[in-house]
C-alpha cells in the first residue's frame, strides 16, 4: 500500500512538472517578437554608453584585453 501510494505520488509531481514545462514551450509569435526587438530587451541595452564605460575600465586598469580588444597594457590606446 505504500508503495502504491509513492508511485501516485510521483505520478502527480510529474504530471505537475509536465504542465508547467509546458508553459515554456509556447513559440514566440510572430506580433509578439515586436517586443523582444525592443532596446530594453538587449542584453546591452546602450552599446555607446558600454563602450564609453569599456575603455573607461580598461584606461584605470591600465590593460586591455580580455574582451576582444588589442592592447598592449601601457594604458596609451
Amino acid at each position: 500500500m505504500r508503495n502504491v501510494r509513492s508511485i501516485c505520488g510521483r505520478l502527480a509531481l510529474l504530471s505537475a512538472c509536465a504542465c508547467l514545462l509546458a508553459a515554456c514551450m509556447t513559440p514566440v509569435k510572430p506580433w509578439e517578437r515586436g517586443t523582444l526587438a525592443k532596446p530594453q530587451m538587449a542584453l546591452v541595452p546602450d552599446p555607446q554608453n558600454a563602450a564609453i564605460m569599456q575603455h573607461t575600465y580598461t584606461s584605470k586598469e591600465t590593460s586591455s584585453g580580455g574582451y576582444g580588444v588589442g592592447g598592449g597594457g601601457c594604458g596609451c590606446n
